[in-house]
């Protein structure tokens, strides 16, 4: 190790040379394939030889490349862990295609229920909820103050909520808004505009 350290171009292809059968062996019962060991062990071995200069000779030469195995080993685990794709079977469900005319007839709905709002709340749901804008860029955009357009933006979210009720599974509203408490304990109603 010290050789290579010190520049010798041979010295790495003879610690290889020493070890990479214990190692083989370590990285293949380590993960069960082969394949994987291959790939851990010539990861591990490119990583030790550009940190040769961090070895201090606290622990041997195998000690040292083992423990780089292993984390080697480690991560490839982990990355199996997290890209693992299982074959689907023959008794997995396979998703449903989407009703194209049910969607569009949400997406009408949504319209029709937006339209309904008065514009100074619709303003505010769709900058924030629909385009995604922040509160603040929405304040700047609407030229009022943040409270204002979160105000604006809740209570046209609760109007949204009522009116589209029909969507929701088991909901059967007919639309209205009348005697229906909004947020702040208002009362909206249908011709209501901005409170």
């Amino acid at each position: 190790m010290a050789a290579h350290v010190a520049g010798d171009p041979r010295a790495f292809d003879e610690i290889v040379r020493r070890h990479t059968d214990r190692l083989w062996a370590f990285a293949v019962r380590t993960l069960g394939d082969s394949h994987e060991a291959s790939d851990a062990l010539q990861e591990a071995l490119l990583s030790a030889f550009r940190a040769a200069d961090r070895w201090r000779g606290e622990a041997s030469v195998s000690t040292w490349l083992h423990r780089i195995v292993y984390h080697a080993c480690l991560d490839r685990v982990r990355h199996r862990r997290t890209h693992r794709a299982d074959p689907l079977d023959d008794g997995t469900d396979v998703p449903v295609p989407r009703d194209a005319m049910a969607d569009r007839m949400t997406v009408l709905a949504v319209d029709e229920a937006l339209a309904r709002l008065p514009e100074a709340q619709r303003a505010a749901v769709v900058l924030v909820d629909m385009e995604g804008l922040s509160i603040a860029e929405a304040a700047a955009a609407l030229g009022v103050r943040e409270g204002t357009v979160k105000s604006r933006a809740a209570r046209g979210r609760y109007r949204l909520a009522v009116l589209l009720g029909h969507l929701r599974p088991g909901g059967g509203n007919d639309g209205g808004l009348a005697g229906v408490e909004a947020p702040g304990g208002d009362v909206s109603s249908p011709a209501g505009g901005e409170r």
